[in-house]
C-alpha cells in the first residue's frame, strides 16, 4: 500500500512538472496582414521573465530560425523588425528552453497597396469580430468589399465590416477590395470556443494568398507534449525499477533467513545423532565385561 501511494505521488508529480506557464506572443500594430516597408514588434509576455523565452519563425522559404538569427533586433524582451519584407510572412511563436510554446501567429507581409486588418489570433464563439479594409495611403476609410473564401459578402461605405456573434460557419479565408487601389492578400480567421495556440488549419487558399504552416516535424506542440509524455514514463520506469530492486532484496534475505534456519535445525539434528551413536558404542563396550566376568 505505501509503495502505491508513492508511486501515484511521484506520478502527479511528473504531470504537474508539465504544466507550465505559457508565454503570450503579442503584435505590434495587431494585425495579421502587414504593409512591406513598415515597423513591426514581436513580444513574449509572462509574468516569469526568468524562463529565457526566445521568438521563432518557420517562413515560406521553409526556414525555422530565431530573433537575431539574420532578422529581426532583441530589445528587452521584444524583437522588432524595422523594415518588414514579404520574405518576413509565415508563423511566429515563442518557445523556452523547457519546451513549451506560446500562441501562435500567421503573418502576411504585402508589396501591395491594401490590407486586411483581421484578428491575430483565434476568435471566441459568440465574439465580434471588425474587419478593417486599409490602405497604405491616407484616406484609409474608403468604401471596400469584403470576400470570404472567394465569394462576395457585402460592400462597406466606411471600408470596416463587423461581423457579431461569430460561430464556426464564420471560419474562412477572408479579403477585401477597393476600387481603385487593390486587393488584399486572403487571411484565415480561426473561431473557436476556448483559448488555443493552435495555428490556423490547413485550406486551399485562393491564387495569390499566402498561407504558412508549420511543418509536422517542427509542430512545437508536438515537440512540448512528447516531451511531457516521456518524462511521465521516465519517473514511471525509475518508480517501478526501484520497487522491483525492492522486492528482489526482500526475497534475498528471506533466503537467507530460511537457510539460517535450516542450517541450525541440521546441526541440532547432526548433534543428537552423534549423542545417540556414542550412547551406543558405550553400551555395547560393557557388555563383554561383563559377559567375561561370569565365565572366570
Amino acid at each position: 500500500m505505501k509503495e502505491t501511494s508513492v508511486l501515484c505521488l511521484l506520478f502527479l508529480i511528473s504531470l504537474l512538472s508539465c504544466t507550465t506557464n505559457q508565454a503570450r506572443l503579442t503584435v505590434s500594430p495587431s494585425s495579421s496582414q502587414i504593409f512591406k516597408g513598415d515597423f513591426v514588434s514581436l513580444s513574449c509576455e509572462e509574468d516569469d521573465s526568468s524562463a529565457g523565452w526566445t521568438l521563432r519563425r518557420n517562413t515560406n522559404i521553409g526556414n525555422t530560425t530565431q530573433c537575431g538569427d539574420g532578422w529581426g533586433k532583441l530589445v528587452n524582451s521584444s524583437c522588432n523588425i524595422s523594415y518588414i519584407i514579404p520574405s518576413d510572412s509565415g508563423v511566429y511563436w515563442c518557445e523556452s528552453r523547457e519546451g513549451p510554446i506560446s500562441n501562435m501567429v500567421n503573418l502576411t507581409v504585402t508589396g501591395g497597396s491594401v490590407i486586411l486588418q483581421s484578428p491575430v489570433l483565434p476568435v471566441m464563439e459568440g465574439d465580434d469580430v471588425t474587419l478593417l479594409c486599409k490602405t497604405k495611403t491616407t484616406p484609409s476609410n474608403l468604401p471596400a468589399a469584403f470576400y470570404k473564401d472567394g465569394s462576395l459578402i457585402r460592400k462597406q461605405l466606411t471600408g470596416h465590416m463587423t461581423i457579431q456573434h461569430v460561430s464556426r460557419s464564420d471560419e474562412g479565408l477572408y479579403k477585401c477590395d477597393i476600387s481603385g487601389h487593390g486587393e488584399s492578400p486572403s487571411s484565415w480567421i480561426t473561431v473557436t470556443d476556448e483559448h488555443t495556440t493552435t495555428p490556423p488549419p490547413t485550406s486551399t487558399p485562393p491564387p495569390g494568398s499566402t498561407s504558412i504552416t508549420l511543418p509536422p516535424s517542427l509542430s512545437p506542440p508536438v515537440l512540448s507534449v512528447l516531451s511531457c509524455v516521456g518524462s511521465v514514463c521516465v519517473v514511471v520506469l525509475l518508480v517501478l525499477l526501484v520497487l522491483l530492486v525492492r522486492r528482489c532484496v526482500h526475497r534475498k534475505r528471506e533466503a537467507e533467513h530460511e537457510a539460517n534456519m535450516g542450517s541450525d535445525v541440521n546441526t541440532e539434528i547432526t548433534y543428537v545423532q552423534i549423542s545417540h551413536r556414542q550412547q551406543q558404542n558405550k553400551d555395547f563396550k560393557s557388555e563383554p565385561d561383563v559377559i567375561y566376568s561370569s565365565l572366570k
